[in-house]
């Protein structure tokens, strides 16, 4: 029983609360009872103009834009104080809306969301430009400067990372925000909407508008907004970039991933197995950095898929919001269908499904036992397509080059790990594996001050760092003759 009530969400658009001009609205179910919890409104393309409009009439005021950055992110630090402050709430909600494990709620989401705010605002204060020297007789100097209203589209996975990811950068830049949460996952979005309230955000610089993907079309189509974040599959990736670009507006996108995990001979394999089982089993896989393909050196590899036999069953699997749990439910009835139908085809490709493979009946909710499958081809669907789920493949290599190739060889590029004892092969091989991020001797090793993204298919700009503040200003540049 939740210890809070979840009320009907609004709208959040110019500091108010408001319906949906037509009235819609539309159902937010809990995965791990897939039970109705309330409804939220569902905006449509009026509602979404008058919240790009309220964004850029607060842009344009520059009761935001124009503060110092040193002002905004003592906003930003008490935005995190307040993520702090309500942690039991927000990991709830996450939990409900989710599916999540009420303990990785806690130590994931919220500390990682309010770390996303502490750390861009002390980085706020440090986008005054600079002065360049020049041959010629001029003084040059370089402002940067905020783009103007970002349009913010995050998925279900990770619904509070994710909005932090963007937001975050987005208000220490001194932009404003439209953010458009998953349509399955909105509630810590109208949730933080509040937070940002309380926390001294003047009204208009962040919007939320929840709805399906009509409204996250009408937002991108948009000729008020000036810049698009996103994150979410490669299919809708591409969609976005192309109506992004009939404008062209600059785009950053987060897409999908399908990383290989490396395991060689000489690595720890005690230490090594706790990597990978939380590589395929955290968020219940729903994790576009998730370590999906297992690669081992043949000499280890019989052991190390003994060992997985063993240990991944244990993994305590069930209701989301007993503090033991490691695993919950799928986010959705569609996402575990689609589960089932990849491990039905490994099967009919040959593939040997070494433990799991089959749904948990639990309370009606969307649970899928952890899976490993072993034994097939490298042009394997199941290898080769981005599942999503808490399923991982297990492949064998016979040399370094081989493991590499292996690695590379499907059109994903977002993260990568290495297990191994000799630290020049892991550099060896970490600068040779097509991705945006590289874990040497563990899993999810994330922080705000590290820039992640993407290469290949699963897109392209950073999020994190100094880096992803280069996505959410431009540059200005003043020459001034001094003759």
């Amino acid at each position: 029983m939740t210890t809070f009530e979840i009320e009907p969400g609004r709208l959040f658009i110019g500091g108010q609360w408001r319906e949906a001009a037509d009235g819609a609205r539309t159902e937010v179910v809990d995965p791990s009872r897939g039970a109705v919890v309330t409804t939220v409104a569902d905006a449509g393309a009026a509602d979404v103009d008058a919240a790009v409009r309220a964004a850029r009439d607060a842009f344009d005021d520059g009761a935001w834009s124009g503060l110092s950055g040193r002002e905004r992110g003592r906003v930003l630090h008490r935005v995190a104080a307040l993520i702090r402050e309500n942690a039991d709430t927000i990991a709830e909600l996450e939990s409900r809306d989710v599916g999540k494990p009420i303990t990785l709620a806690h130590a994931v989401d919220v500390t990682n969301a309010a770390n996303d705010y502490e750390h861009f605002a002390a980085l706020a204060h440090a986008l005054d430009g600079s002065v360049r020297d020049t041959p010629m007789n001029a003084l040059a100097y370089v402002r940067r400067r905020p783009l103007g209203v970002v349009a913010a589209i995050t998925p279900y996975n990770f619904p509070l990372i994710l909005a932090g990811s963007k937001i975050a950068p987005a208000l220490a830049a001194g932009n404003t925000v439209v953010h458009k949460p998953a349509e399955e996952t909105p509630l810590s979005a109208l949730y933080m909407a509040e937070l940002f309230k309380r926390a001294g955000v003047p009204d208009g610089v962040v919007n939320v508008v929840t709805g399906g993907p009509a409204a996250g079309e009408a937002l991108l189509r948009n000729s008020g907004v000036d810049k698009v974040a996103f994150t979410g599959s490669t299919t809708v990736g591409r969609k976005v970039a192309g109506i992004a670009g009939e404008s062209l507006k600059p785009v950053t996108m987060e897409l999908g991933g399908n990383a290989a995990h490396l395991v060689f001979e000489d690595a720890d394999l005690e230490k090594a197995v706790g990597a990978i089982i939380k590589g395929f089993v955290f968020n219940t896989g729903q994790f576009c950095m998730g370590g999906p393909r297992l690669l081992v050196a043949r000499q280890v590899y019989s052991t190390l898929l003994g060992i997985l036999a063993d240990a991944v069953p244990g993994v305590p699997l069930g209701d989301p919001r007993k503090p033991e749990t490691v695993v919950g439910p799928m986010a959705g009835e569609r996402h575990l269908r689609k589960v089932e139908e990849y491990v039905d085809l490994a099967r009919k490709e040959g593939g040997r499904v070494v433990c799991g493979g089959e749904r948990l009946d639990l309370d009606g909710g969307y649970y899928y036992r952890p899976t490993v499958i072993a034994d097939l081809p490298n042009d394997s669907r199941v290898i080769q397509e981005e599942i999503f789920g808490p399923v991982l493949t297990v492949q064998p290599f016979d040399s370094e080059d081989e493991a590499i190739e292996l690695a590379n060889s499907t059109p994903y590029g977002l993260a990568s790990g290495v297990q191994t004892g000799n630290l020049a092969r892991a550099h060896r091989v970490a600068d040779r594996l097509a991705a945006g991020i590289v874990w040497v001797n563990d899993w999810a090793m994330l922080d705000p001050a590290v820039p992640f993204g993407g290469v290949k298919d699963s897109g392209f700009g950073r999020e994190y760092g100094p880096e992803a503040l280069d996505a959410y200003t431009t540059t200005k540049s003043v020459v001034v003759s001094l003759d």
